[in-house]
C-alpha cells in the first residue's frame, strides 16, 4: 500500500459528504448505493475494480479503518461501515445526511 493511495483515500473522504468505496459487481455495494439513492443522498462512488489503483486504495482503507471489504462507506468523514451497517442505520440516514450536507 502506497502513501499516495492513503492520501487519495483520505482526500476522497474529506472532499465528499458521502463517499462509497465500491466494486461494480458486488451485490452489497449495489444495495448500499440503492439505499443512499432512495433517501436522496448525493454521494461519490469509486468502483475499486474499475480503477488502476483499486487494490492499493482498498489496502489503504483497511489500514485507515480496519475494514477490507466493500462497500466501505463514509458519511460526514465518519466511517459508517459496510452495507449491513448502513441498512442497520437506515432510520438515522436523513439526520446523518443532513449533518453531512449530502441532501
Amino acid at each position: 500500500m502506497s502513501v499516495a493511495a492513503k492520501q487519495k483515500v483520505q482526500a476522497i473522504i474529506d472532499e465528499n459528504p458521502v463517499a462509497v468505496f465500491s466494486k461494480s459487481y458486488c451485490p452489497y455495494s449495489r444495495a448500499s448505493k440503492a439505499t443512499l439513492a432512495e433517501v436522496g443522498a448525493k454521494f461519490y462512488v469509486i468502483e475499486l475494480d474499475q480503477v488502476d489503483d483499486g487494490a492499493d486504495l482498498q489496502a489503504a482503507l483497511e489500514e485507515i479503518n480496519g475494514q477490507k471489504t466493500v462497500p466501505n462507506i463514509y458519511i460526514g468523514k465518519k466511517h459508517i461501515g459496510g452495507n449491513s451497517d448502513l441498512q442497520g442505520r437506515k432510520s438515522e440516514l436523513p439526520d446523518l445526511l443532513k449533518a453531512a450536507e449530502a441532501v
